[in-house]
């Protein structure tokens, strides 16, 4: 089953699904040696509520949304787990449980909820109003309003970024003009919602074919719009890859402090690295090719223009963090951070890696990447699809 973990060394053969905390013993399957005993965190409260639940004993109904073309994973995996599927679109699926559960998680679910419905038409209002129906069972008043497209491309074809973009704007502003009193406590919509807040989830998966949802913020990602994190950059972002370690850092928990050194290897031409440098960190680039100069010139960075493997391991030595994103195949990838964090020189406490899977068929070799990960003994280690990699997977590992 490919789901969102935390994995920690020695453990037996059991399973947590991200943000569920609730603990489930699976029979062996291809996954099972890449996972021991997970943990969910990545908001620093370890007593956070579940989802909403289900407001009576029967069958449980779910909505999820992922990057466009990775839904033929997340249906895998909810079958493994008993969910029947009952709509799908790219980078939209809805299921069925007979069972009362929580909605399903996993490395490439972005978001998911409990079902509440769908209402179909080329009138808004009458969709608002159907809407409005939908939540007469839910507790009120509910804390945010979450609106947000599928993604309607995969990420990068045609320049497509996961987005709120102008219509689910307008239709959040149109829900809360028409909404009843006492229904939202939330003034606007689409807000970072706070750890135990409800949130009413409305996906427009087409302009005029809207689903709906509740959930209860819990892990970083639910807290989001849509799972995609709102960046307010300082200055305007050299490359896309500011907003990938801006919601891998988030992500992942890690207590990056300015004054720390922070290393990124595939580092050009310097989107990350960005990050990094507007967050207070000292920054050492890798990468053969140019950094754009907003980066080369910064005073707290410095730049080697060669291959991470034929560096001495000293220039790691004080590297607190370790962020790697190559255009390689993994395997190479992780033979590059082995050798890195293996050595007697470095002391990395933290290490997000971006694994390029190239086509979403060779998300099997996940669990072998995650056993070679657990060779190095790390407390920790995390895998999801974040909201701004492509045909990718990221990996937090910390020590």
């Amino acid at each position: 089953m490919l789901t969102d973990r935390r994995i920690a060394p020695g453990g037996d053969r059991r399973y947590i699904l991200l943000a569920r905390h609730r603990l489930m013993t699976e029979k062996p399957n291809p996954w099972a040696n890449a996972i021991a005993k997970s943990q969910s965190r990545a908001v620093p409260s370890p007593e956070l509520p579940s989802e909403t639940p289900p407001p009576n004993d029967g069958p449980s109904f779910a909505m999820m949304t992922c990057a466009h073309g990775a839904e033929g994973l997340v249906k895998e995996q909810i079958a493994e787990a008993g969910w029947r599927l009952a709509f799908s679109r790219p980078g939209f699926v809805t299921a069925k449980h007979d069972r009362e559960l929580p909605p399903p998680t996993g490395i490439f679910i972005r978001t998911c909820c409990r079902s509440l419905g769908n209402a179909k038409g080329d009138q808004g209002d009458s969709l608002i109003e159907q809407l409005f129906q939908s939540v007469e069972s839910v507790r009120l008043p509910i804390d945010q309003l979450h609106v947000w497209p599928r993604d309607r491309a995969p990420i990068g074809r045609f320049d497509f970024e996961p987005e709120i973009d102008e219509v689910a704007k307008a239709v959040a502003a149109r829900i809360l003009q028409l909404a009843p009193e006492n229904l939202f406590r939330c003034a606007t919509a689409n807000q970072i919602a706070q750890p135990s807040e409800s949130i009413l989830d409305v996906v427009l998966v087409d302009p005029s074919e809207w689903f709906f949802g509740i959930h209860t913020a819990t892990h970083w990602p639910s807290r989001w719009p849509g799972g995609i994190q709102p960046v307010a950059p300082e200055f305007e972002p050299i490359s896309r890859a500011y907003y990938k370690a801006a919601e891998a850092i988030t992500w992942s928990g890690f207590d990056l402090r300015p004054g720390d050194l922070a290393v990124e290897v595939g580092s050009a031409p310097g989107g990350a690295c960005g990050r990094l440098l507007e967050m207070g960190l000292n920054v050492i680039g890798i990468d053969p090719a140019e950094m754009d100069p907003r980066i080369a010139e910064h005073p707290r960075f410095q730049h080697f223009a060669t291959r991470a493997g034929d560096l001495p391991r000293r220039v790691y030595r004080d590297a607190k963090w370790l962020l790697v994103d190559s255009n390689v195949k993994p395997d190479a990838t992780l033979s590059t951070v082995r050798n890195i964090v293996d050595s007697r020189e470095t002391n990395i406490r933290g290490c997000l890696i971006t694994m390029k899977l190239g086509n979403y068929s060779r998300a099997d070799q996940i669990p072998r990447w995650c056993d070679e990960v657990m060779r190095w003994k790390p407390k920790q280690l995390e895998v999801r699809q974040l909201a701004r990699n492509r045909c990718e997977v990221c990996f937090a590992v910390s020590w």
